[in-house]
């Protein structure tokens, strides 16, 4: 124990038993601490448990804020709240605002847009403004007339795929075609109606994995809504319509040039006389991307070679695209609406696009079938 020389084996026995005792109590100290280690360590890891399940909770919650499914009302809540700060800003007067509620209630009384954010007429102002301007382009190629709606006090950040339903909806009763199918639709419904439209699909038993992940309700909430949505909508009004979807870049840069050449095809499948525009047959096509959605309305090819989209968005006013039915020569087109190669960077793009009627049985197989949706895919 020690190199101690003890003068007795009396001395020697006490001086061993100190060593002893000391031992003893040094061991206990040691499981003592091992101990209080472990407490420390488990109250830790209990602390950062709590705190990743709130994160967690704080993440959904802002998740749900986000996407509009946070409870905190629809269309009609967003649009008295916005006129409700417009009137205390002094930006709007207390009896436009009481006139614009009434319109309000009246419109969503009936299902019907009201219409104040719709601009007509400017896939006819294009094709004349294409016919003197634009020299560097080759041909021109335009969808059936299609009105444009912007996003209103109502549905401002949330409602592109609604707005462009709409604008979807307006060039389709355009054509005789779709007559049979939209024989109780030939108005373009309100957003809440929209709404109650795709629960309606789902109810037919369309896309349940979608339905569940808005809990089977859109009505009364500022849900965004995607191609899924559109394109169950769509079929569940018999309009034949795919989903193409463009996963992955395919050009340099993070650029979709397939995605542009799968749009050129698509516009250019009929006769064509050698004429500089164009006027197809075809209904626009529905362009989703990560948090927004537009309208393709035509497609631009340059004597070059090159493509450039034409997009209606909801995000650009209807001031400014009513700027487009002005017949002078100083129109300039606003700059949300030619969109070229480098200009589309998301990483992944999804069009919906209507081509036909669905008899009835194929209604029913297609059904079936989105039970596990899934998409045509280029590459």
């Amino acid at each position: 124990m020690c190199d101690l020389v003890c003068a007795s084996p009396q001395i020697l026995q006490e001086h061993v038993d100190l060593h002893l005792e000391e031992c003893s109590f040094s061991e206990g100290i040691n499981v003592g601490d091992l101990e209080l280690a472990r407490q420390l360590q488990d109250e830790e890891d209990r602390q950062q448990r709590l705190e990743e399940v709130k994160k967690e909770k704080e993440e959904f919650k802002k998740l749900q804020r986000q996407y509009g499914l946070d409870d905190s009302g629809g269309y009609k809540q967003q649009f008295l709240k916005n006129m409700e700060r417009e009137v205390n800003r002094g930006r709007m007067q207390p009896f436009e605002y009481h006139k614009r509620k009434t319109d309000m209630m009246e419109s969503l009384a009936f299902g019907v847009d009201d219409g104040k954010t719709k601009a007509s007429g400017v896939i006819e102002a294009l094709c004349k403004y294409y016919q003197n301007e634009f020299k560097d382009v080759r041909r021109i190629r335009l969808s059936v007339g299609v009105d444009h709606f912007s996003s209103s006090l109502g549905d401002r950040g949330w409602g592109c795929g609604y707005r462009n339903f709409q604008m979807l909806l307006s060039s389709l009763l355009k054509n005789d075609m779709y007559n049979d199918c939209l024989q109780d639709h030939t108005l373009i419904p309100s957003i809440p109606k929209i709404q109650s439209m795709i629960e309606d699909a789902w109810k037919e038993g369309f896309d349940p994995r979608g339905a569940s992940h808005f809990n089977n309700r859109l009505r009364g909430t500022k849900a965004w809504i995607g191609a899924c949505e559109i394109y169950s909508l769509l079929t569940s009004l018999r309009l034949k319509c795919q989903v193409i979807d463009f996963h992955k870049p395919t050009g340099p840069m993070g650029t979709h040039p397939r995605l542009f050449e799968w749009v050129l095809s698509y516009y250019s499948r009929g006769r064509e006389d050698g004429a500089k525009v164009v006027c197809t047959s075809k209904p626009p096509l529905y362009l989703q991307h990560q948090g927004h959605s537009r309208t393709v309305v035509g497609i631009e090819e340059k004597k070059n070679r090159t493509l450039c989209l034409l997009i209606f968005d909801p995000g650009c006013p209807s001031q400014e695209m009513q700027k487009l039915l002005r017949h002078n020569s100083d129109v300039t087109f606003p700059k949300q609406l030619r969109k070229f190669v480098g200009s589309l960077k998301d990483k992944q793009y999804q069009i919906v696009a209507v081509d036909g009627v669905l008899l009835p049985e194929e209604k029913a197989a297609r059904r079936e079938a989105s039970q596990v949706f899934t998409a045509e895919k280029i590459p």
